[in-house]
């Protein structure tokens, strides 16, 4: 298999695997967002560590956890992409996986605007023509909806916000380190979470009794879908350009969207359809200027996200 191909498979089947993510939050109810957090956090430490046995890179998580600034930095973005996790699984388990697939949607429009906010970088006029296009589609939504549309805003802005952290531990830290780090500093905080959901005599936000070795296993597996999406996505941004990375992952939340409108049964009004139109073409305009920029500035190109 050519490296090409292989980065497609590898990268393709990250996204894959993200774009299913709403089936198995629907399937862990009736946990609620904290619970299913808490158990996500600390399942995907296990299997992180399980990980960093196997390839023996034990030396690299020591040197991180022993070097005060990545490990500070670090735990900013585990905090992040707690904030993003929780929001993900409340949009999924209060039937609002539409306005997840927004959320993932714009995040490479946020990641340009927070690019120039915080690093200082200049807007070339198709990326300005981008982010009108998305501000009109946030605006024609929330109108038409008669409600802002916050939860998308808030995946947006924390992934891109984790995603801005993250850029200051670099290449230096690889993906499952950085990961194992990250749970490293929420686990704690999910099993006391997960202690005092199990001692109150209920399963999870409502109320119910707990559901028996099934629905156990589904949430240990929350730690092996996050691990091993990530996994793959390392692995396929090693063999691609970060371009092709880009564009794929946009299959997430085509994904999400979806399994809201025809699986979950959403509702989608002329507002929202008109909303996804725009940001649609907003996404188009903003991958032919990384696509006309990248022989200049590599720099330019949309920037693969993981979504989490």
């Amino acid at each position: 298999m050519s490296s090409t191909r292989a980065g497609l498979t590898f990268g393709g089947g990250a996204y894959l695997m993200w774009g299913l993510f709403p089936l198995l939050m629907a399937a862990l109810e009736p946990a609620g967002a904290v619970e299913i957090t808490a158990h996500r956090a600390v399942w995907s430490l296990v299997v992180c560590l399980a990980i960093v046995a196997a390839v023996r890179g034990w030396r690299a998580l020591g040197a991180v956890l022993s070097n005060r600034r990545a490990f500070l930095t670090l735990a900013a973005a585990a905090v992040l992409v707690a904030a993003n996790w929780l929001i993900y699984v409340f949009a999924v388990v209060s039937g609002h996986v539409n306005s997840a697939s927004l959320g993932y949607y714009i995040n490479p429009l946020v990641t340009v605007l927070l690019g120039v906010v915080f690093l200082g970088e200049r807007l070339r006029r198709m990326q300005v023509v981008a982010l009108a296009i998305a501000l009109v589609a946030v605006l024609v939504i929330g109108f038409g909806l008669g409600e802002f549309p916050w939860i998308s805003l808030v995946l947006a802005g924390t992934f891109g916000l984790y995603g801005l952290v993250k850029k200051r531990v670099g290449a230096s830290v690889d993906a499952v380190t950085g990961l194992t780090v990250e749970t490293i500093v929420l686990a704690p905080v999910g099993l006391v979470a997960i202690l005092v959901i199990g001692s109150s005599g209920t399963f999870g936000a409502r109320g119910e009794p707990g559901l028996g070795l099934d629905h156990d296993l589904l949430m240990m597996s929350t730690g092996i879908f996050t691990a091993g999406a990530l996994l793959l996505f390392a692995a396929g941004s090693r063999r691609l350009p970060l371009f092709v990375m880009g564009l794929l992952q946009y299959i997430a939340p085509t994904m999400m969207f979806a399994l809201a409108v025809w699986h979950f049964g959403e509702p989608m009004p002329p507002s929202r359809w008109a909303g996804f139109v725009l940001v649609w073409i907003a996404l188009v305009v903003i991958s032919v200027d990384a696509w006309r920029a990248r022989p200049r500035r590599g720099v330019a190109e949309v920037e693969a996200a993981e979504p989490v």
